[in-house]
């Protein structure tokens, strides 16, 4: 058993992939939703990658192996007669090197030409990559190797592209910027032969028609709209929480609760907790901690009825039972 093998209880339906592992014969997995359990090893089975193909209905067996042509869409006002491009197909691939090493490769598989850069994000901090020009139906390996034994330690990256084709009467692009962080439940089920490098890979594609706008009428105006300097008055800025935040009433209204009903304390502490987990996720937060206390247990019920429905919440769990008992909740995030 291994990091990325797809696996089964034995006594419950759940499937996921393998994370992690941890001490005590246990392994962390993840399953839908981006849900992570740990599990007894005693208690899972590897799925075999042939199960899929074995149990495919009759007629589907043989037609094992997806191609890729180019995908291509009608001929733009502006171009040559017959002339059709290829205005979609950019992709990121992450190629095994062995069973320790991944690559990453850029496959530009439309006919543009395509100048681009690429940055890692880690914990709000920013490093750059790489820049290139892609011609038309190449690819390039970025000077970048990560362990898959790290995965949940790889990071963010951002991907910013201009389209560029020589002569008149070109249509216009809107510049495409990407961020792509895999996730295990994805990453490990997305292996097939990549476009241009024609080798297997972990393969995301980077562009849609609804992300580029290749005929967009209001493109120059798009344009310049990105490439004009954003005055001060117009930021935004995200308090960052702190790691555990108190929800008691008398945290959240030291001068005194003013004739307030019950309901209306308990609107308090959910606006409070609404407020502080956004801005936890929009600061790039791992995880962020509540204190509700026990009383009525009508509080635990409202938060963990609202985390367990939150798109960017892996898991959360009771937390630090031995100060709080069933006081505390800690939410891991995204």
């Amino acid at each position: 058993m291994n990091i990325g093998d797809r696996v089964r209880m034995i006594r419950a339906k759940e499937q996921g992939v393998v994370v992690r592992f941890l001490s005590g014969n246990r392994v962390e997995i993840e399953i839908e939703d981006g849900f992570r359990i740990p599990v007894m090893q005693s208690e899972l089975v590897v799925v075999s990658p042939m199960e899929a193909e074995r149990f495919k209905p009759s007629g589907q067996a043989a037609e094992v192996r997806e191609t890729f042509a180019p995908q291509r869409t009608a001929a733009p006002l502006g171009t040559s007669s017959g002339q059709i491009l290829s205005n979609v197909g950019l992709y990121l691939a992450y190629v095994p090197q062995n069973d320790r090493d991944i690559a990453l490769h850029i496959v530009n598989n439309t006919d543009w030409d395509i100048l681009l850069t690429v940055t890692e994000e880690r914990d709000s901090k920013t490093r750059g990559l790489q820049s290139a020009t892609l011609k038309a139906k190449t690819q390039i390996k970025l000077n970048e190797m990560y362990l898959i034994e790290r995965f949940e330690q790889w990071p963010t990256l951002l991907f910013q592209a201009l389209y560029f084709r020589p002569g008149a009467g070109q249509p216009p692009r809107v510049p495409l910027v990407k961020r792509l962080k895999p996730r295990a439940q994805t990453f490990f089920k997305s292996k097939q032969n990549v476009p241009v490098l024609a080798q297997p890979g972990h393969l995301f594609q980077l562009d849609d028609e609804a992300s580029n706008a290749s005929m967009n009428p209001q493109a120059d105006s798009i344009k310049t709209a990105l490439l004009e300097p954003k005055s001060e008055q117009g930021t935004v800025t995200v308090d960052k929480p702190a790691a555990v935040v108190d929800l008691h009433i008398e945290k959240l209204l030291p001068d005194g609760q003013f004739g307030k009903t019950p309901g209306d304390l308990v609107d308090v502490q959910l606006r409070a907790f609404e407020k502080n987990l956004e801005n936890a996720i929009a600061s790039g937060m791992s995880d962020i901690t509540f204190i509700h206390g026990v009383g009525t247990g009508k509080l635990r019920q409202e938060l963990h009825r609202h985390l367990s429905r939150h798109p960017n919440v892996r898991f959360f769990e009771d937390a630090q039972k031995q100060k709080f008992g069933y006081g505390a909740t800690k939410v891991t995030l995204k």
